[in-house]
């Protein structure tokens, strides 16, 4: 839609900027279970303008309201009451997320008009295979599947909701600090149901440099001062996390893990349903959120075949919510871009190609890593290549399954394979940090696996007979790859299939599929 292509020629900065906006003009309401939406927006309405709303299940049914002014929230505060403590004694630390009931309760016999829910997860694999098999080509079936996982518009101000709140507690003591959300939250590959990354920023906009030119002092404020940026680092997300615990509404399941090489607090936000990570900011990790954001906005191949790519390792237990020696859905994501970027011609740019393209606003150095690159899309030329994504995917699968591991590296600053610097199995260079591995986790078997799965892929994909699938009412194209392939045997399955006439191998893949219907559902379940 044209609504879309405007908001996607926006830069990160801005779309960040507006979406904390947004979250600081909205609250939180648990509704009543038969509630009539014209009569809560109705009172609503009396604190000042609603801008937007939706309602989502969550414990229940949920309402998330934007108003147009941030002053209806405090006028609708001022109307709010303190629960009543008869079994629990309450923190009264008054925030954005309120309980409503009715104070007389609607007989049985009233017509409700239904509400619309907003879903907050995607739907599982077995039913997404179904969908996929009415789609009339692989490509159409990549979009259907971006369209089922990716993140909707709701549940992105649902996230932005999220760390809005816990930036009240934060202001407490650090009244200039915001809290942002990196990662999948915001760089265009998050898909439902994923964590909320978040972190605490407490540098000063621009405008405080401008006034302390003036005068005849230089003035500083007097701080604490401590050995390490680590240890402040620590002690802050110590205090705030103690703060969630102690203070914060439906925040649950506080856990600081302090000495981890990013000091974080996880928790559960259950008013809005996440799981959360809090940490303090981290210059480098923004930079990847912007970079893949571009890489997301300029063609929308990017994306499709990213949501694809992972859902297929997913599937075939090549990723792991858990760490561990599986590839990440970071790695992956970064083996399609170079991928993407090695076409002929090339779909994306190569970070160098950005890096030329950058203006004055777009330099940035953090810790001696040149991390600058564009920010503005429109500078980006567009691609001039039309490969559809049938001919992307196989490629995809091809490319990797002949991949010279033992050899060669991933670097996306160049676009090329280059020579190893150690022996890891999987070498992809961190983009910015150039000494680092983003894969160093991967061990030699998770790799070899990964090989397997896409030669085996690659394979399907050359062999198959779609009119024939389709009149047989079988799963075709990208359904066949997301259904587990034989137990643990895809080795032995490639040998016994060197050769063979595809009858056996319809009646094959009909055996396998009898024996896979367990071990589906526990992809599913996943």
């Amino acid at each position: 839609t044209d609504a879309e292509v405007s908001t996607r020629k926006k830069t990160f900065a801005e779309v960040q900027t507006e979406r904390l906006d947004q979250a600081e003009r909205t609250v939180l309401i648990k509704c009543p279970s038969r509630l009539n939406e014209k009569k809560l927006l109705q009172y609503l309405a009396s604190h000042g303008n609603v801008k937007s709303h939706f309602f989502f299940e969550n414990r229940g049914i949920n309402a998330l309201i934007e108003f147009s002014e941030k002053s209806s929230i405090a006028s609708l505060q001022d109307a709010v009451g303190i629960p009543s403590a008869s079994e629990h004694h309450v923190v009264p630390f008054k925030s954005r997320l309120f309980t409503f009931t009715l104070k007389n309760p609607v007989s049985q016999h009233v017509e409700e008009t239904p509400l619309h829910l907003s879903p907050q997860s995607h739907i599982p694999v077995k039913d997404l295979i179904e969908k996929l098999c009415l789609a009339d080509s692989i490509s159409s079936q990549m979009y259907i599947l971006l369209n089922e996982y990716q993140l909707t518009e709701e549940n992105i101000r649902l996230r932005f909701l999220a760390c809005s709140l816990v930036r009240d507690f934060a202001r407490a003591y650090f009244p200039d600090s915001t809290v942002k959300p990196f990662g999948s939250s915001v760089n265009t590959f998050g898909k439902l149901g994923s964590d909320v990354d978040m972190f605490l920023d407490f540098r000063d906009t621009g405008k405080h440099a401008t006034k302390m030119k003036k005068g005849p002092f230089e003035m500083e404020y007097q701080m604490k001062r401590l050995p390490s940026e680590r240890l402040a680092t620590q002690r802050i997300l110590s205090v705030i996390g103690d703060c969630l615990d102690n203070f914060g509404p439906g925040c649950a399941n506080v856990q600081k893990i302090l000495n981890a090489r990013c000091p974080l607090v996880k928790f559960s936000h259950q008013p809005t349903g996440f799981q959360c990570d809090l940490s303090v900011s981290n210059s480098i990790a923004i930079r990847s959120s912007e970079l893949l954001y571009i890489y997301g906005c300029l063609d929308s191949r990017v994306r499709a075949l990213v949501f694809t790519i992972r859902c297929w390792a997913r599937v075939h237990g090549l990723t792991n919510s858990a760490p561990g020696t599986w590839i990440t859905n970071f790695s992956l994501t970064m083996m399609v871009v170079f991928f993407l970027q090695r076409r002929s011609p090339p779909i994306i740019p190569t970070l160098d190609q950005l890096k030329e393209l950058a203006g004055e606003k777009d330099k940035h150095i953090i810790g001696g890593y040149d991390c600058s690159f564009v920010s503005d899309l429109r500078k980006i030329k567009p691609t001039k290549n039309t490969e559809t994504l049938d001919v992307l995917l196989g490629e995809f699968f091809e490319y990797f399954g002949n991949f010279d591991f033992r050899k060669n590296s991933i670097n996306l600053r160049k676009g090329k394979e280059v020579n190893k610097p150690e022996s890891s199995p999987l070498y992809i260079w961190n983009p910015f940090e150039q000494d680092l591995n983003i894969s160093k986790n991967v061990n030699q078997p998770q790799l070899e696996k990964f090989i397997a799965m896409a030669r085996e892929s690659a394979w399907i994909l050359q062999k198959e007979d779609k009119t024939q699938q389709m009149i047989n009412k079988e799963p075709w194209g990208l359904a066949a790859l997301l259904i587990p392939f034989g137990k643990n045997n895809s080795s032995k399955m490639k040998n016994r299939m060197k050769g063979i006439g595809s009858e056996t191998i319809r009646s094959l893949l009909d055996s396998l599929k009898l024996n896979n219907a367990s071990s589906q559902q526990k992809a599913v379940g996943k």
